[in-house]
């Protein structure tokens, strides 16, 4: 990565932060995207400190990713200064569990705006820039909630499954034009947003996610670049999600069974 550019959404907290500080021990020049702008100016702190070389560029973007024109402007403005990057890594999401009956309509537009479409507008905005350069290789970061459907997260699952469904069909487009992409299905990691969401996830939601392993940002990150350096389209880091990316509509009906089991224990028990 010495010396390309490497431009990731989400990048100011979790694994988007974690995958940046390690771009950056590779030599890169690293453009974050995110919401706030003094979460942003630390991991940036943390990115200069993690480079190789002081050469190496960090800079910052703030932008909501839900809104279309602030998503283009932050891409462009990440191209004006660092040039085309190499890698795009669309890591920017959020999650709110919940039952569904009681989720407002809100939630569910908001997630799918800023999980998919913040996705959707970015790589729209990158594109044709790396085309013209016929290289580059676009990383889309979805969920293990994106490969089979998960109890309490109805606004999240649909929103991962969607760039899910992206990501497979601009395979074969992209290809052609000597640009690489790649899917990642990463399981419950230990950032920010998964205490957020354990603040609203259902008592069934707990007991089901609590039978997996809890990564690290930075192991989940390490996977992602492993990934990239070996041109893989699926990345699903662990024994658990490389099963399930390769066989979820096998494995789906028994899975099902396991979950209703567990929800019916919780609610004999009352949580």
């Amino acid at each position: 990565m010495n010396g390309q550019h490497v431009l990731i959404t989400g990048g100011s907290s979790g694994i988007g932060k974690a995958t940046a500080g390690r771009c950056a021990s590779r030599g890169a020049n690293v453009a974050i995207v995110g919401r706030d702008p003094a979460k942003l100016e630390q991991a940036r702190v943390e990115i200069l400190a993690a480079r190789s070389q002081p050469s190496q560029q960090v800079i910052t973007l703030s932008a909501d990713l839900s809104d279309r024109t602030q998503a283009e402007q932050a891409m462009q403005t990440a191209m004006d200064q660092l040039g085309t990057p190499e890698i795009l890594i669309t890591c920017a999401g959020i999650a709110h569990p919940g039952y569904f009956s009681e989720l407002p309509i809100e939630i569910f537009e908001q997630t799918m705006a800023i999980n998919y479409f913040g996705s959707l507008y970015c790589i729209k905005a990158v594109l044709p820039a790396m085309q013209k350069q016929q290289r580059g290789h676009i990383v889309v970061v979805s969920s293990g909630a994106g490969l089979i459907g998960i109890y309490g997260y109805t606004p999240y699952s649909p929103s991962k499954f969607a760039l899910r469904g992206l990501a497979e069909a601009l395979r074969g487009e992209l290809k052609v034009a000597g640009i690489g992409i790649s899917i990642v299905y990463p399981p419950d990691t230990d950032t920010p947003q998964l205490v957020a969401e354990n603040r609203t996830k259902p008592p069934e939601t707990k007991r089901i996610t609590a039978t997996a392993k809890t990564w690290s940002a930075e192991a989940v990150a390490q996977t992602i670049l492993t990934g990239i350096e070996n041109r893989a389209f699926v990345i699903a880091p662990g024994q658990e999600m490389g099963v399930l990316a390769r066989l979820h509509s096998v494995l789906a009906p028994g899975l099902n069974w396991y979950f209703d089991r567990i929800v019916a224990q919780t609610r004999s028990k009352g949580g």
